[in-house]
């Protein structure tokens, strides 16, 4: 578990993605004292990010990452699975749910459920695997359902309820090299030694890699969008009383 906290809190993917959430979250006018959810919390690294803005909450499928997200005291965390939420109806004022739903069988129960714990009004920050034609090793051996495109992810959405507010892709910068090596994964089978772990490596890459998500959450901090990238982020928001 130590290893899964070092990678949260040092790898620059998680880093930068934290970076650019957090730009989302400062645009947002939530009230004081929100609830909120992160939907998929790991090992809770994003809840001490929300417990700036309110009261935080979280759900994880793993229940030893689980405990350990509770362990670290920014709210509670429950056991469970997104397409059986553990809340009433209209609870949380903002939900973060950042490369989940493409773990999930069915998206639109996912984003349903997801929808249902909402208050009217409130809000929904979605990240995604981005590119379909990208699928690799890397999705298979991650549990993927799928990878997202604007518009699959849009119709999702829209099917479940929810306003699309905001879409941007993101990790742009690295699109090209990183789909090259995705592609390359395509002539490898699921029985190699291929591990889909993250690893640190050295702390001077880590800091080059998370360049670009940095510079990427300036210009998306500004209100702007980027036309392609590896993830792709929207804005949800519940439009009104559910029935």
């Amino acid at each position: 578990m130590k290893a899964m906290l070092d990678v949260d809190e040092h790898h620059w993917w998680y880093r930068g993605r934290r970076l650019i959430v957090q730009t989302e979250l400062e645009r947002l006018e939530l009230p004081a004292g929100a609830r909120m959810l992160d939907a998929g919390c790991g090992s809770g690294r994003m809840l001490q990010e929300l417990a700036a803005y309110g009261e935080v909450s979280g759900i994880e499928l793993d229940p030893d990452a689980a405990a350990f997200a509770a362990s670290r005291g920014w709210g509670e965390v429950k056991v469970g699975r997104l397409e059986e939420l553990p809340w009433e109806p209209d609870t949380f004022d903002l939900i973060t749910c950042l490369d989940v739903i493409e773990h999930t069988a069915d998206d639109r129960r996912t984003l349903g459920e997801l929808r249902r714990v909402c208050k009217p009004g409130g809000w929904l920050l979605v990240t995604v695997p981005a590119y379909q034609a990208l699928w690799s090793l890397h999705d298979v051996a991650n549990h993927h359902y799928r990878r997202y495109s604007r518009r699959t992810l849009r119709a999702a959405a829209v099917e479940a309820g929810w306003n699309v507010r905001r879409f941007t892709s993101f990790n742009s910068i690295l699109l090209a090299p990183a789909a090259a090596v995705r592609l390359a994964q395509r002539g490898r089978h699921a029985d190699s030694d291929y591990t889909p772990e993250l690893s640190l490596g050295p702390g001077w890459l880590n800091a080059v890699l998370e360049r670009p998500l940095r510079a990427e959450a300036r210009w998306l901090g500004r209100g702007g969008t980027l036309p392609a990238g590896l993830s792709l982020m929207a804005l949800l928001e519940n439009p009104a009383p559910h029935a």
